[in-house]
């Protein structure tokens, strides 16, 4: 179990889609489908619908909150978010998506592409299944 800090609630499991570089869910997500639409981001054609979605962080607009939120009304969104860093942006529409966000994994060696994890904001902590 990787102890973290709990951002917001919930527990939620799926494959782990990582990413070195912050994204922006503002022109950089495709909401209707959940495709990583950013030219120039290392996950671009990949979708971040039903995976649990671990990155540095976010960047970009406010607005950003609003697509994360548009995304779950679509069924496009991840199941849960692990962030290095949180930042008001993703933190605030995981809170309004009631998607499971947690940030500050203690070790973060096992997290990689396609794993299988549940994370637990709750409980502050991630389990590799």
């Amino acid at each position: 179990m990787i102890k973290c800090r709990k951002i917001a609630k919930g527990k939620a499991s799926g494959e782990l889609l990582v990413s070195s570089e912050p994204i922006s869910f503002l022109g950089g997500v495709d909401p209707s489908n959940g495709e990583v639409i950013d030219k120039n981001h290392e996950l671009k054609g990949q979708s971040v619908k039903d995976k649990v979605l671990f990155i540095p962080g976010g960047k970009g607009s406010t607005v950003g909150s609003y697509v994360i939120f548009q995304m779950m009304k679509n069924n496009t969104a991840p199941k849960a978010i692990i962030c290095l860093k949180a930042e008001p942006i993703i933190a605030t529409g995981a809170i309004m998506s009631d998607i499971p966000m947690v940030d500050s994994p203690e070790n973060i060696e096992s997290l990689e592409n396609g794993v299988k994890v549940e994370v637990n904001s709750d409980e502050s902590s991630i389990t590799i299944l």
